[in-house]
């Protein structure tokens, strides 16, 4: 019953600060994936990624200052959370940690669907790095996750001027930032024991860790992102995904870390697994590691911000359509 009012009540919200909704079919879906810009992508990332916020370890002072930066930019692109009025923040006892880490939270906000409002298409990052060393040394982590962090609000603020023109999507789509990734995917397994909206119900989660860099296998050759886990669950997912690639976007898409029998198994090492653990669709979005990997020298000046901005378009041109086609995802491999 909570459920039920809680989409009545968010639809209240939106109905007092939209144009009528129109088929979002007729919507040109550029003019919306246009307003992803390198320039606002580097103003969030040299605040998310500060010495300010200290590393944003799990539970500290510096991942409760990136929370609070999170929440209050959903607040001012009006963009409501799904757990109603001014709570974006969904609670994480220390408990859940065994007590080895402090109380955190993941933040959520979301965008009710106009047509199919109890699907659920997830985008997701993990708001939280290693925070600092004993010695006081910074890791700021900004390509680990901050470039996620802040390729989720660019879309998130594309998707809302999309709704405020009156093309809101045909399925609900909750951003999800996660905590404790670090720590053992530790939010995002909170999340998938404790879901706000029923897992039956979730279409996919697209998840992006690390997308503002290049490693050494693409050193003159910049164009490309990994792609992991989008045929494993759902061929519609995969198809869809090239599809949005080769008509908007043009990068090189490497599935080397995409075979079963990869070493480096990172297709187990990051938020996504924990919705593919159900059977829920997911493509994780890479650019491979470097030289800078979970180190101080992890910083904003080294994002490759033109490339960072191409990948997280090709995000939201395939989050606009998972959420907008005519039929659900066909999840047809599932285990």
């Amino acid at each position: 019953m909570h459920k039920i009012l809680l989409f009545a009540a968010l639809g209240t919200i939106f109905s007092c600060s939209v144009q009528k909704d129109q088929s979002v079919s007729k919507a040109n879906v550029e003019t919306y994936g246009n307003t992803i810009t390198s320039a606002e992508l580097k103003e969030h990332l040299y605040t998310y990624a500060s010495d300010e916020f200290q590393g944003r370890d799990t539970g500290e002072p510096g991942q409760k200052l990136a929370v609070e930066y999170l929440k209050n930019e959903y607040v001012k692109l009006n963009i409501p959370s799904p757990l109603g009025g001014d709570n974006y923040f969904q609670h994480i006892p220390s408990s859940f940690f065994n007590d080895k880490f402090k109380d955190s939270e993941n933040v959520v906000a979301f965008i009710e669907g106009s047509e199919f409002p109890e699907e659920i298409v997830i985008i997701s990052a993990h708001l939280d790095h290693v925070g600092m060393s004993d010695d006081g040394e910074i890791y700021n982590g900004a390509d680990d996750d901050g470039s996620g962090t802040v390729a989720m609000l660019e879309m998130a603020e594309a998707f809302q001027k999309a709704v405020k023109d009156g093309f809101s999507p045909r399925r609900s789509i909750l951003f999800l930032h996660v905590t404790g990734e670090e720590k053992g995917l530790l939010g995002s397994k909170y999340y998938t024991e404790n879901p706000i909206f029923p897992l039956a119900n979730t279409v996919t989660d697209l998840n992006t860790d690390m997308i503002g860099r290049i490693d050494p296998a693409h050193e003159g050759k910049a164009d490309y992102i990994y792609l992991i886990g989008s045929d494993k669950l759902s061929t519609d997912l995969h198809n869809i995904s090239e599809e949005m690639n080769s008509k908007y976007v043009n990068l090189d898409l490497d599935y080397t870390y995409n075979d079963e029998n990869d070493p480096n198994r990172f297709y187990y090492r990051s938020d996504h697994y924990n919705f593919a653990k159900h059977n829920i669709p997911v493509i994780f979005y890479f650019n491979g590691t470097h030289a800078d990997y979970h180190k101080p020298s992890d910083t904003p000046d080294k994002i490759e911000y033109d490339l960072l901005t191409k990948r997280t378009k090709l995000i939201f041109y395939t989050a606009w359509e998972v959420a907008n086609r005519d039929e659900r995802l066909v999840v047809d491999k599932a285990k």
